[in-house]
């Protein structure tokens, strides 16, 4: 029997009723208690419209503009349409998605976000929750599978309640700084953990984690992440044999060591990435074994085997990273599969040669890459690359055209090799990251650059491009957000009439050396700008009133030095980090940066005035460089209370008064330069706070002082810089401890120290005796601004008879000079322990003796200058050991004997001997005796006859040329005692204190010449 139609219409209603009333995501259906701690949980933060630690960031541009989720969350709306926020078919919130979000403001255990009973997916990352911990209340979400806490700035310790989550597939703690981990959290993780596929812990704090707790991982896990997180020890073998395992990345733990399983493995491994570990690695192996490899990523590995053999098997891989790995000889494209290669990054290496063109095969059409130099064909030219990475190496040769044709490219970079000839023309518009930067390119710009309709970052510095680029054509760039074209030959013009901007999301623009006259105009529009580097061009005049509004929330880095700016009026960007105002013609009073600004220079100026105690609002100031400008007055005590300074540079100014007294303790000082200022008073014991103060050079002032000895302490006091002041007294005193074992120069020339030269600290200057060096490094290198290095530590030393001032100073770098000081005594056979000295000046005293044979142990020495002494005896033969000796002076002493043959004594002329008359040889057109070429002890003073004679000889000459003369040559021949004592003889006391005052008066001589040359420069 059919059914009537009322029956139908009856049982379709009862359909739609039911269906209607049904729970849905889409229904309102939203609890009530679930609605108000979701909106309990969105007035407990403020949104961060200017987001820094969970900014983002530029990948994500949908992301960039977007404005926080929790906007569209309003009272009396179904809290299910809300973004975000997803219910099940009941009404309650299963899922909460506030990924970059701009959430600022704590989570504690007392939050309402710990109501969401129901929670299976939270995802909170990319917000700031300012340091919040991880609470143990997350342990309520017994449903949880999906828990995303990732770049958020938590902090503390992972609570151990995060294991109590069981029915977790995937869980993300990455990039959050403060995070630490535990043995005992991590152990539990692994092994209740049972259904966890994904797990992430990427730059957290491991360093107390024994990897053995990794082993009861669970056998679901796919996808393991702990990059960057301070893993050390043995890393078990068993973690690659989980069964299904397709990721693993433990890239970036310097000390983590492991090996791969050599034998009864096969895995379904697709992403390994064991970049800068310890890992010994069997690369032939290792391609050989895991047969669905297509990602691996070697960065700074070592590897086992030779090269080339190590590529043999590696040709189903699509996405290889081999860079800084010490590889040489040709990039090796036989062994790759070019036809999957999508990624290839074999930077920072020694690859060389050039780079294969190609050929075309008639028969199919095909184009195939070829070694012209062993004529090969090596594979088909891979048109499906994406990223090529080639950067720092020693590459040569034209960038070849087939470069030029992959339609799928993305990413070039070949920085800092010798690639030369022009750039060709881009077939494609696929680019979007180029860097052809610090190469030997020439020729026009290419205007293909311009068709890059995608293109972010477009960089090629150091190169010598010429011609005339007009940055109007840049306009057409919509995504342009990086541009360096600097240190080329080519003229940046903004003249253009056309009203045109530069891309309104231009984040960095470097046009150093471009041979702009000009601000860029364009640049009115970028309210983006972070980054400006205008450095080393030809601007002149004011900063314009426009250029005040352009990045006026977001610039951080503002370069304007070499130009030729006379007056900065204002300085209006709040968040400015680096303010680089050197080497121009800036005239007035100092400008005051804002007080965000960590990074200040503005030397080589004009400035003029008192150093204004505003400076101290720079609270966050690291590097203060004001050196070489006019100013004068005080300087500020207050400067001693910023916690923050690392580098205080005031040197060639005009200061007086005396050096501050406040130098906080715990303070950051490393480097203190107030050469060739008025300072004076004695040194101020606050000095001893500053106890990470690397170099203090205070030469060229009116210090009045004995020697510091308590320096000593400070521990990691590597140069000492006293010249030129009026430091006085002996050196060498009973209470020293800590002889300053790290320092490396020690400058005490112009003074008027007296008594001998200090033995205990030759014994001890340990920085001096080590000969060796592990690698060539420059002071202040590891804590440079970005990676040009903006402050380089620089000082003045003599440096082989010349005032020379070291830009950057080595660590080979080490000289003691004494010189032009009253020291008197022998010199110490210890000096020659200091095997790591390149200069050594004792010059100018008044110290006696012998030269010490040790001195033949200083084999690294290039000058020695022990001239203007009353040094007695031979020049030791064994000094022509000092095979690297290039500057010698011996002069105006009492030596006698023959002057040393062979090596580099054949070199040295006259100036280097002259007025020792009893020296002998070639160099002094003296001829020697017997006797001379080898001067042998006798009974009696030998030397003390010799002297007479010379005396003698030298008083005829006073009789013929007047007393005063005689006595002047005889002075460096006799003894004082034995000299003053024939004098009085001669003629009386007034002698002795004639003589008395022409040594006083020419030492002072010397002394103020240099004083005046510092001043003048």
């Amino acid at each position: 029997m059919g059914w009537s139609s009322p029956w139908l219409c009856l049982l379709w209603f009862l359909f739609l009723s039911l269906a209607l009333s049904y729970p849905s995501s889409n229904s309102s259906l939203c609890h009530l208690h679930e609605s108000s701690a979701l909106l309990q949980f969105k007035n407990s933060f403020s949104i961060d419209n200017f987001p820094g630690y969970a900014y983002c960031g530029f990948d994500e541009p949908e992301a960039e503009a977007s404005n926080s989720k929790t906007l569209s969350w309003k009272n009396g709306t179904d809290c299910c349409t809300w973004s975000g926020v997803t219910c099940d078919k009941t009404g309650n919130v299963i899922e909460l998605d506030l990924h970059c979000s701009r959430l600022l403001g704590i989570i504690d255990s007392n939050s309402s976000l710990f109501l969401l009973t129901h929670l299976q997916s939270l995802k909170l990352s990319n917000n700031d929750f300012q340091g919040s911990q991880i609470s143990s209340q997350f342990a309520r979400f017994t449903s949880l599978k999906h828990l995303n806490l990732s770049y958020s700035n938590f902090s503390g310790q992972v609570p151990v309640e995060v294991s109590y989550l069981s029915k977790l597939l995937t869980l993300d703690l990455s990039i959050n700084y403060g995070v630490s981990l535990d043995t005992s959290t991590m152990r539990k993780i692994s092994t209740n953990l049972t259904s966890l596929r994904v797990l992430k812990i990427c730059l957290v704090d491991m360093i107390s984690v024994k990897p053995h707790s990794l082993m009861n991982l669970s056998s679901s896990l796919t996808y393991l992440k702990l990059r960057s997180s301070y893993l050390q020890g043995d890393f078990p073998e068993n973690i690659f044999r989980l069964p299904n395992l397709q990721v693993l990345d433990l890239g970036w733990n310097e000390i983590l060591n492991g090996s791969i399983p050599n034998s009864n493995w096969s895995s379904p491994l697709r992403k390994l990435r064991l970049s800068v570990t310890k890992f010994s690695i069997n690369f032939s192996h290792l391609a050989g074994t895991l047969k669905s490899l297509n990602e691996l990523y070697l960065r700074n590995c070592k590897f086992i085997g030779s090269f080339p053999s190590m590529f043999v098997n590696i040709t189903k891989i699509s996405v290889l990273d081999l860079s800084y790995n010490n590889l040489n000889g040709q990039v090796p494209w036989f062994y790759l599969n070019l036809e999957k290669l999508t990624y290839l990054d074999l930077s920072g290496n020694n690859f060389s040669g050039q780079l294969p063109e190609t050929v075309a095969n008639h028969s199919n059409q095909n184009s195939f890459l070829y070694d012209s130099s062993t004529e090969q064909l090596l594979g088909h030219v891979p048109l499906n690359l994406a990223i090529l990475d080639l950067c720092d190496n020693l590459l040569s040769g034209r960038i070849p055209s087939w470069l030029y044709s992959i339609p799928t490219l993305e990413y070039l970079n070949v920085q800092g090799n010798q690639f030369s000839g022009s750039i060709e023309e881009f077939q494609y518009g696929s680019l979007v990251h180029l860097n052809l930067g610090y190469n030997k390119l020439h020729g026009p710009f290419p205007a293909s650059i311009f068709q890059q309709v995608n293109l972010r970052y477009l960089r090629l510095p150091g190169n010598k491009l010429s011609g005339v680029v007009d940055l109007h054509q840049f306009s057409k760039l919509k995504n342009l957000r990086r541009l360096d074209l600097s240190y080329n030959e080519i003229s940046v013009s903004s003249n253009n009439p056309m009203d045109y901007t530069l891309s309104n999301i231009l984040y960095i623009l470097e046009l150093s050396s471009c041979n702009m006259s000009e601000f860029p105009y364009s640049l009115r529009a970028s309210e983006t700008l972070g980054y400006l580097d205008l450095s080393y061009n030809r601007i002149q005049g004011n900063i314009p009133k426009w250029l005040w509004n352009v990045g006026k929330k977001n610039l951080y880095h503002l370069n304007l030095s070499h130009n030729f700016l006379t007056n900065v009026e204002q300085l209006p960007w709040k968040y400015l980090g680096l303010l680089d105002l050197r080497f121009n013609l800036i005239q007035g009073h100092l400008p005051i940066p804002p007080p965000s600004t960590s990074y200040f220079f503005i030397s080589n100026n004009q400035l003029i005035g008192e150093l204004p105690s505003l400076i101290c609002s720079l609270t966050f100031i690291q590097v203060l460089d004001l050196s070489n400008n006019n100013l004068n007055g005080s300087i500020p005590m207050c400067l001693g209370n910023l916690n923050h300074l690392s580098v205080l540079d005031l040197k060639m100014n005009m200061f007086d008064g005396v050096i501050p007294t406040t130098l906080a303790k715990g303070n950051s000082l490393r480097n203190i330069n107030l050469n060739g200022n008025r300072l004076e008073g004695p040194l101020p014991q606050a000095l001893l706070n500053c106890r990470n103060l690397e170099i203090l050079d205070l030469g060229s002032n009116l210090i009045n002082d004995t020697f510091p000895h308590w320096l000593e302490s400070l521990p990691m006091l590597q140069v000492l810089i006293l010249r030129s002041n009026n430091f006085h007294g002996s050196i060498d005193g009973p209470n020293v401890r800590l002889p300053f074992q790290k320092l490396r120069i020690m400058d005490l020339s112009y003074n008027q120290f007296n008594g001998r030269l200090p033995t205990k600290y030759f014994e001890n200057l340990l920085a001096m005796v080590d000969e060796h060096v592990d690698k060539l490094r420059y002071m202040g290198e590891n804590i440079s601004y970005s990676d040009n290095g903006y402050y380089q530590d620089s000082v003045i030393v003599t440096i082989k008879g010349f005032d020379m001032e070291l830009e950057k100073i080595q660590n080979i770098f080490t000289t003691i000079d004494f010189s032009m000081n009253n020291f008197e005594g022998e010199i110490p056979e210890l000096i020659g322990n200091l095997k790591g000295l390149k200069g050594l000046n004792l010059s100018h005293n008044n110290i006696s003796g012998h030269i010490p044979q040790s001195l033949r142990n200083l084999t690294n020495l290039e000058w020695l200058d022990l001239s203007s002494n009353e040094l007695s005896g031979s020049i030791p033969m064994q000094l022509i050991e000092m095979v690297w000796l290039e500057v010698l002076n011996l002069s105006q002493n009492r030596l006698v004997g023959a002057i040393p043959r062979g090596n580099q004594f054949d070199s040295f002329g006259k100036d280097a001997f002259i007025w020792n008359l009893g020296l002998c040889g070639f160099q002094l057109s003296i001829e020697c005796d017997d006797r001379d070429q080898q001067p042998s002890p006798s009974e009696g003073d030998p030397l003390e006859a010799a002297n007479e004679f010379d005396w003698k000889f030298a008083m005829l000459m006073g009789y013929g040329c007047g007393l005063v003369i005689g006595i002047s040559v005889g002075s460096m021949l006799f003894s004082d005692k034995r000299l003053a004592c024939f004098i009085r003889k001669v003629g009386g006391e007034q002698w002795i204190e004639l003589l008395r005052r022409q040594k006083k008066n020419k030492k002072k001589k010397k002394k103020d010449l240099f004083t005046n040359k510092i001043r003048n420069q």
